[in-house]
């Protein structure tokens, strides 16, 4: 992820916004208790990546999967509420920060046990 200026990363958090909203509203049990922890759009405006996150990480190719076969909604949802020049094609990926969270989670409770 590049290091944003302040115009993207407000444009980031409106596309964030929008989106959280979005899923919230969206009728899918596989993905309650999933967060859209941040996005990262190119300067051209063309493109966004939106990072997710869930509580069950074990499922998060899953939850991805999903979210990914909902993009045009999504998509319509951001051309309807903010005014851009483009709207982004968006691709959600797993959050990168969440996953080397979770990973050292684990490895220091593995650790705890051998102790």
């Amino acid at each position: 992820m590049r290091e944003p200026n302040q115009r993207m990363r407000r444009v980031n958090s409106i596309v964030r916004a929008t989106l959280a909203r979005e899923l919230e509203l969206l009728d899918d049990a596989r993905l309650d208790l999933v967060s859209i922890t941040g996005v990262d759009t190119a300067p051209n405006l063309r493109m966004a990546t939106v990072f997710v996150s869930a509580l069950d990480m074990s499922r998060i190719d899953e939850i991805v999967a999903e979210l990914n076969t909902h993009t045009h909604r999504f998509q319509a949802a951001l051309g309807r509420e903010v005014r851009m020049k483009y709207t982004p094609v968006l691709t959600f990926e797993a959050d990168p920060a969440v996953i080397s969270g979770d990973r050292i989670e684990r490895l220091l409770k593995e650790i705890g046990e051998e102790e």
